[in-house]
């Protein structure tokens, strides 16, 4: 016992200490989703329908931008584990130019999906509720790439409070924008759904700007003010941030592909469909995000280990990370069970899509522990720079599995919005296995000294 204590006792406290303003911080953003679903639900069954899968397109992109950002987490990690504050600095003006490239052609992508919006199969009368509120996301993906770029930054050289205050912050004022607008409340005009695009529009606007002010005045960032300052465009560490960043923005994104085109297949099927779906995904993500910030713990730390050349350490922080988050599925998977019919009464009065988002819990809890260990392993991976691999994982446990999957079951086999859903849980138990078997193998390479 007292072996186990001194290996990960003190591992759990750091990941908990480091992880806990990144939990919060994510939390806030679910707890957004929630209130965004609310309010869009109870103005109308159509708005929470176009946002649902106008959300769930835009998922795609923005969740593999957060993937390309962490390709600086093992860069500017390792130099931070090695106190070179300047080179750190550097990294972190390179990864401002890295995410700008990435940003640039995701936001060409979106540009000609919002021109084909018409050709996707959507039901027809959520089209003039789709459009608006779609360009003004695509508007706002500039904002979300700069503060990906800047919280990936602060969290890696363990200022992970800052990007918590920032989301607060950014959260407290889309939620107030969003009653305005959405509802049109005193001199304000009632918008409905492009109401609530507005104020997440200005929300991200706000965040960038109060990250900036935090990194400019805070003392801890003045260490490496010298390398970002004195240290011009370096095209070779730009190079470098892509080709880590790359993989796993795929891996990222192909992840998040499984749940948009199953939003798409749910499409196909009917309002109502697409709606629990989208009630589902919000209620799934606040799992997810929880593993998520308990993952990013671990990468940050496993990073840091990294530079010092510390496998055994790195792999203890790994397991430590895994029982946290075991822990919280089985917490939080019995909570939504517990708790699912007063769930559906918050985002939608709506019995029809009541009774389809009881019925798509279950595959959603199917899926939790799976979806915890992916997080925590593909984190691990990230955190030792081992990010190609992913992308091939990736598309055969998303592409490959999880997507026939669903098709099979949903349409084929005549299931339904229930036979979509199942697909998520072969395609993310696939993934947890690719994952930590060839975490294992990197692992236990460097241990037995190549």
């Amino acid at each position: 016992m007292h072996t186990i204590s001194e290996k990960y006792l003190s591992n759990y406290k750091r990941i908990i200490r480091l992880g806990t303003p990144i939990v919060i911080g994510q939390l806030g953003n679910i707890i957004l989703g929630f209130i965004d679903t609310i309010m869009v639900g109870r103005y109308s069954a159509d708005a929470l329908s176009a946002s649902g899968f106008v959300n769930n397109i835009f998922n795609l992109g923005i969740i593999s931008l957060i993937g390309f950002s962490y390709g600086a987490t093992p860069v500017i990690g390792a130099y931070f584990g090695r106190k070179e504050n300047d080179n750190v600095g550097a990294a972190f003006k390179d990864s401002i130019w890295a995410g700008s490239i990435a940003g640039a052609i995701v936001f060409a992508i979106y540009t000609m999906l919002y021109l084909n919006l018409h050709n996707m199969g959507q039901p027809q009368e959520l089209l003039p509720l789709m459009r608006p509120y779609f360009l003004i996301l695509l508007l706002s993906l500039p904002c979300t790439v700069l503060f990906n770029t800047l919280k990936q930054f602060t969290d890696t050289v363990a200022a992970t409070k800052t990007a918590m205050w920032v989301i607060m912050a950014g959260n407290i004022t889309n939620i107030v924008l969003n009653y305005l607008l959405i509802y049109g409340i005193g001199i304000f005009p009632e918008m409905g759904l492009t109401g609530a695009g507005v104020a997440t529009f200005t929300a991200r606007l706000l965040m960038i700007a109060l990250f900036v002010v935090f990194i400019k005045r805070e003392k801890r960032f003045k260490a490496f003010s010298n390398g970002f300052h004195s240290r011009g465009r370096d095209n070779k560490a730009i190079a470098h941030l892509c080709k880590i960043g790359t993989p796993l923005a795929m891996q990222m994104g192909m992840e998040t592909a499984s749940f948009s085109l199953a939003s798409l297949f749910m499409g196909w099927l009917g309002a109502t469909e697409l709606a629990a779906f989208q009630v589902m995904c919000i209620t799934g993500s606040l799992c997810f995000l929880i593993y998520y910030g308990i993952g990013a713990a671990a990468s940050i730390r496993i990073s840091h280990h990294y530079g010092r050349g510390e496998w055994e350490g790195l792999r203890t922080t790994a397991t430590a990370a895994f029982h946290i988050i075991m822990v919280a599925a089985a917490i939080l998977s019995t909570m939504i069970a517990l708790t699912q019919n007063h769930l559906a009464q918050l985002f939608t009065q709506d019995a029809n899509i009541q009774a389809m988002y009881a019925a798509l819990i279950i595959p959603m809890l199917a899926y939790q522990i799976s979806d915890g260990i992916q997080t925590n392993y593909a984190n691990a991976l990230r955190g030792i720079a081992v990010t190609k691999p992913l992308m091939g994982y990736a598309f055969v446990a998303y592409i490959c599995i999880s997507l026939p999957t669903s098709y099979l079951f949903g349409f084929t086999m005549g299931m339904g919005a229930i036979g979509v859903a199942m697909g998520l849980p072969f395609g993310l138990t696939a993934a947890a296995l690719l994952y930590y078997f060839r975490f294992r193998k990197e692992v236990n390479y460097h241990l037995q000294g190549k």
